[in-house]
């Protein structure tokens, strides 16, 4: 705890203190139009387009390069020595796009309004513990917490915990006002969107004028725009088009470490992965490292063994082990009524490249073990909110949280992303525990025990973490990117 009662500062580059030449050029990436209809510039809510809200806004704390909490709108936060009351104290003269200045009451105002259970907005677990918010002055806000919680600043680190001017509720979704480099021209999720640089951005100018966020639902449709040139950055390349790019002088490939993952889910409210005896049979009959391979080569990411922490974080249950148990599975099937063995059906989509080869490999391997897969593919506009999280079994992924963020918002009961509708009270228990623990190895050991029960309990095959392809244009220069939300888009230039 010593370390937590001082105050954690980090100095930051003023804009004054940044000499950037003038933004010049257009920088064009892609989305993949998941949420259809539903598409908003509302960080925080369901149909964020986080391609769009993640150059227009800022957070108070953000992921750093080195996977420590780093200031963004927060200066330096502290503090007391129960973690139980949090000081956070924000950059001096820090503008949102309208040019109002940003100040403690928009803090207020964003967190308070994510709490609030008319928005329903996804995040609201993740600070849930934050029973009081305040603005102590204009620059000063104190969050005080229903139990002690040292890991608040990591927490604040989420990309949708994305600060709006006070009052905007009702029109950020389409005004995506924030403090961010670049400001909204356009917005128009199924075609083109349109940011310019926003030369008062309080780290400095960024050096590209303009970015444009173009719409494109499948997976190899944004391949093919990269190739064509239409596009300049696409992560998520395959192995094979990793190779291909590689081999063009015209592209290149970032390969990033991350914890972001891939998997197929089992809704645990329909029979018959209501029974936990199936979910794990489902999971253990899997090939983990035959599976990575085939999807994103051996090279391509991390073996999962069914925990949503990614292998970097200080968390992740690292003596984990999950080797294909064929007879185990059928075992456990035979127990929980299915001596001959049981169908499934798989529902996938082209939304992410390796989703149907995952799928495929999915079907073979576990064949051996009595589980006979169909596979029905699925369209790609609308995934989100017309697939995901409305049939039984379909594939998913996550893009890379914090250990108790990831834990609580995928698996705790009633948490509004919980995709399998996993709901155990003694998995929430050992979250609970684990947020009050204020010793590292004792808190430490309470997550590698909830992700243990995961490999026991869980209804989520988490195949792999994800070793990024970032393919890129060779026109793109200064892309230093730790993951998706790290990268500094400010920094990034173009070259024609």
């Amino acid at each position: 705890m010593k370390k937590l009662l001082c105050t954690l500062a980090i100095a930051a580059l003023s804009a004054t203190s940044i000499a950037h030449a003038q933004p010049k050029g257009t920088l064009r990436i892609s989305h993949e139009i998941g949420f259809g209809d539903a598409s908003s510039l509302d960080p925080s809510s369901r149909g964020r387009v986080f391609q769009v809200t993640d150059k227009l806004m800022s957070r108070l704390v953000r992921p750093g390069l080195d996977g420590k909490p780093a200031p963004d709108l927060a200066a330096s936060w502290s503090a007391n020595a129960t973690a139980t009351e949090w000081t956070f104290k924000l950059r001096a003269n820090v503008k949102f796009h309208d040019g109002k200045a940003l100040t403690a009451d928009d803090v207020v105002y964003t967190l308070r309004r994510i709490q609030d259970p008319k928005t329903d907005s996804p995040v609201r677990p993740l600070i849930a513990m934050i029973t009081e918010i305040d603005a102590v002055d204009a620059t000063t806000v104190r969050m005080k917490l229903g139990q002690p919680f040292a890991d608040l600043p990591l927490q604040l680190t989420d990309y949708r915990l994305m600060i709006i001017p006070k009052d905007s509720g009702d029109t950020i979704k389409t005004t995506g006002i924030g403090t961010g480099p670049f400001k909204l021209e356009r917005f128009d999720p199924r075609g083109t969107s349109v940011l310019v640089a926003n030369d008062a951005y309080f780290e400095g100018a960024p050096k590209v004028a303009r970015i444009e966020v173009i719409g494109i639902s499948d997976a190899q449709a944004r391949v093919q725009a990269l190739l064509g040139g239409q596009i300049d950055i696409l992560p998520g390349m395959t192995r094979q088009q990793r190779t291909l790019l590689e081999r063009s002088n015209r592209h290149k490939v970032q390969r990033i470490d991350t914890g972001n993952w891939r998997g197929i889910v089992f809704k645990s409210d329909s029979k018959p992965f209501d029974d936990a005896r199936v979910r794990k049979a489902l999971r253990m009959a899997v090939d983990r490292p035959a599976m990575l391979a085939l999807a994103a080569g051996a090279d391509g990411g991390v073996v999962g063994c069914d925990t949503p922490v990614g292998p970097q974080d200080q968390y992740r249950a690292t003596q984990q082990s999950c080797p294909r148990d064929v007879a185990g599975a059928k075992a456990l099937l035979a127990q929980a009524g299915f001596p001959n063995g049981i169908d499934i059906e798989v529902l996938t989509s082209t939304v992410e490249a390796v989703w149907p080869t995952i799928a495929e490999a999915y079907q073979q391997q576990v064949a051996e073990a009595g589980i006979r897969v169909k596979i029905t593919q699925v369209p790609t506009d609308g995934y989100w909110n017309q697939v995901w999280r409305k049939r039984d079994v379909v594939m998913t992924r996550w893009n890379d949280r914090p250990a108790d963020s990831a834990l609580n918002e995928i698996y705790r009961g009633g948490a509004t992303w919980n995709e399998s509708f996993f709901n155990d009270p003694k998995f929430d228990a050992l979250l609970d525990a684990a947020r009050r623990e204020l010793d590292f190895d004792k808190r430490k050991a309470l997550y590698v025990q909830a992700q243990d029960y995961l490999w026991e309990h869980g209804a989520t095959l988490v195949a792999y973490h994800v070793t990024d392809n970032v393919g890129s244009t060779t026109r793109v220069q200064d892309l230093d990117a730790v993951e998706t939300f790290t990268i500094r888009w400010h920094l990034v230039r173009v070259t024609d």
